[in-house]
């Protein structure tokens, strides 16, 4: 019942729900994360350190950059509220304004990634 109570916990802050919706897109950087919720770099590494603890999301170092996706679950509990929050986040108006920049900005991304390939 902590665990549980502590991964709930981490569901707290509409932020890392927020979080949660935009990793439902797939795995991002930081920077990705960023620019999806419109927040500086510390504060976005504060919230993913909290989900990461209570085991919500998961991360992997890629040169400089911090990947997170979307922790898969063994607990029943937790794999059918995130199923639920997947479902229903994205209806929500500040989840969909952020989601917006995020695919907005992953475009810019991958266009100048591809001008800059040759």
């Amino acid at each position: 019942m902590i665990q549980l109570a502590e991964k709930l916990k981490a569901l707290s802050d509409p932020t890392r729900l927020r979080v949660l919706r935009l990793l439902d897109h797939g795995e991002l950087c930081v920077c990705d994360l960023m620019e999806g919720l419109d927040l500086p770099q510390s504060k976005v590494s504060r919230h993913m350190s909290f989900l990461k603890n209570a085991g919500w999301v998961q991360s992997q170092r890629k040169g400089k950059w911090v990947y997170y996706s979307l922790a898969h679950s063994d607990d029943n509990i937790q794999a059918a509220m995130q199923r639920i929050l997947c479902e229903l986040l994205p209806d929500r108006d500040e989840a969909k304004e952020d989601y917006a920049r995020l695919l907005a900005f992953l475009k810019t991304k991958k266009a100048d990634s591809c001008s800059t390939d040759g």
